[in-house]
């Protein structure tokens, strides 16, 4: 499969600005047969969902809690079949927390588990973790349908199917589904918690912002939601894109600034005026959503209430269009990374209560 990496190396062959385009990511639509309204396809009758265990021919056995830690499942959805890497903490039975986490466009799941290190973090605090596989190496995140991706509700319907087949496959808690993501994947992760709050916890997007323009997706409800963000991202700039040039491949979405992205949940979930201030390494806005507990009280500090839930926005001092903390080098032209914040950590905690 096609690297991040993979991408930086092919665009040097090209002109600058044409190279530029087609490293940037993409907050694209999905490509996809046309089906019912989305949900488990075992359940609307579009299709089966399984999930093969590791070391299985095709059509093997369903994944069960005694499989190993690593699962490459598959998901039929909208008549497509899907996949995924599933991590998995200690076997218990009492249900588990899941984090979905969407790869960037030109990568995979793989690409992603190695630099977020997500799977490591999210295990240890006793978290199923989800990567799911985009379709050509990339997500459905904004609203406009292109010739590459006819069915603009595509990737929607097949993160609700996903969700839906691993709370009842693997004891997933259906209150505690959480979406993160990097770049186009991390804009595939804005558009799930704009458009479905009630899939999902918590979401964060590190290095992604939401569609704009004709490509819109409009937060619909209050949601905790942090966005990170490199201060010099040289791929898709923290004031956003009202108006990227064309790419030779696959379109590019406008998008909203980071700002003005995290402004929108902020503003979907009846916030009050957002409270910055500087941080080692980044600064941080925060706004406070309608009817959330004082800051200083006692479920806030902890985070066992619904009521300490924030929209935050860490811009990230030094940075590019990178994972902040990672040890995996960006491509040629994507930026430096930044080791003041580890952005896997501090996503965990703001998800889990304890970072908000």
């Amino acid at each position: 499969m096609r690297s991040s990496r993979d991408l930086a190396s092919r665009a040097r062959r090209w002109p600058a600005a044409l190279a530029l385009a087609l490293l940037l990511p993409l907050a694209g639509c999905a490509t996809g047969a046309d089906s019912g309204p989305g949900g488990d396809p075992s359940a609307t009758g579009t299709g089966s969902a399984t999930a093969t265990g590791p070391g299985t021919g095709p059509g093997g056995g369903t994944a069960t809690a005694t499989a190993a830690p690593e699962v490459r499942g598959q998901l039929r959805a909208d008549d497509r079949t899907r996949r995924y890497l599933l991590h998995r903490p200690a076997a218990t039975d009492d249900p588990k927390p899941l984090l979905i986490a969407f790869h960037g466009r030109g990568a995979d799941a793989a690409e992603l588990r190695e630099k977020s290190r997500l799977e490591r973090a999210a295990t240890a605090r006793g978290m199923l973790v989800a990567f799911p596989e985009g379709l050509d190496h990339g997500w459905g995140a904004g609203t406009r349908a292109t010739k590459q991706r006819p069915d603009p509700g595509l990737d929607v319907r097949f993160t609700e199917a996903l969700i839906k087949h691993l709370v009842r496959t693997e004891h997933a808690d259906p209150e505690r589904v959480y979406a993160t993501g990097f770049s186009n994947g991390g804009s595939m992760a804005l558009r799930v918690a704009a458009e479905r709050p009630d899939l999902l916890a918590g979401a964060v997007s590190v290095s992604g912002q939401l569609p704009a323009g004709d490509a819109a997706v409009k937060p619909t409800g209050p949601l905790p939601v942090m966005v990170v963000y490199g201060a010099d991202d040289p791929v898709r700039p923290l004031a956003g894109w009202p108006s990227p040039p064309p790419d030779p491949e696959e379109p590019i979405l406008p998008s909203l600034s980071a700002r003005d992205t995290a402004a929108a949940f902020a503003a979907a979930g009846g916030a009050g005026k957002p409270v910055a201030r500087e941080e080692k390494g980044y600064d941080r806005t925060v706004w406070r959503l309608k009817d959330a507990a004082p800051e200083d009280s006692t479920a806030a500090a902890t985070g066992a209430a619904a009521g300490a839930a924030t929209v935050q926005l860490l811009v990230v001092h030094d940075a590019g269009h990178t994972w902040p903390g990672s040890t995996v080098p960006p491509p040629d032209g994507f930026g430096p990374v930044s080791k003041a914040l580890d952005a896997t950590g501090t996503l965990l905690d703001f998800l889990t209560g304890s970072g908000r």
